[in-house]
């Protein structure tokens, strides 16, 4: 907890997941991936406009219609199939995504439907468990192992191994998961990048890879 807590301490709480509904979380869940959530953004303020945001409707509109829409976020065909697919499923099984995150099914029952469905993978799944349906999963993405690689933490790159590790060590609470994920992409989006803000990095001296970049640096 001591470096969820730094990070708390420097970037304050995220509020994640920015939407305003459970139904924007899976469309934006599902559009993120392999982009930037700036696109995102712009894709689903489009949505919006065209009153999209609704699982009925997205289940009506025609699929070379959707593709059309969602095009600028990439993987547009892929993306579309697997929101058509999900929204049948939660329609036909709950009615609705908030009737789905009232049930009171378990969460590794939700994550075995959610990974059955075409196009949505463990860290879509654990990211619709956690944000859209309030269930306490920890997601892991290439933030976390960055992160977590460079601070000599994890050494995997299996996501259920590094998954277990993070629900093994921090408390088993919904805000904590929900805060410690966003925290983990903000300070990776400001210092933690491809190419390290080392002497900036509030867990630099905590961080042996701050170290050895200072080193490289010096010598460069």
């Amino acid at each position: 907890m001591k470096i969820y807590e730094k990070l708390l301490n420097t970037y304050g709480y995220q509020n994640w997941w920015p939407a305003e509904t459970r139904f924007e979380v899976i469309i934006g869940s599902i559009l993120v991936q392999g982009t930037q959530w700036s696109r995102v953004e712009k894709v689903i303020e489009e949505m919006k406009k065209r009153d999209l945001i609704d699982e009925e409707k997205i289940l009506k509109i025609d699929e070379d219609e959707l593709i059309n829409i969602i095009r600028k976020v990439g993987y547009y065909k892929r993306k579309a199939r697997a929101l058509k697919e999900l929204t049948g499923f939660i329609v036909n099984n709950y009615g609705s995504t908030d009737e789905m995150a009232k049930s009171d099914e378990s969460l590794i029952s939700l994550r075995e439907k959610l990974l059955s469905i075409k196009g949505i993978g463990k860290e879509t799944a654990d990211s619709i468990l956690l944000y859209a349906l309030d269930r306490e999963t920890f997601v892991v993405n290439a933030y976390t192992k960055r992160l977590f690689g460079r601070l000599n933490i994890i050494h995997e790159k299996d996501y259920e191994k590094i998954k277990r590790f993070f629900e093994s060590q921090i408390p088993r609470d919904l805000k904590i998961y929900k805060e410690y994920n966003a925290l983990i992409v903000e300070h990776c989006k400001r210092a933690c990048r491809k190419v390290p803000k080392c002497l900036t990095c509030p867990l630099k001296n905590i961080c042996p890879y701050s170290e050895d970049y200072a080193i490289k640096e010096v010598k460069g």
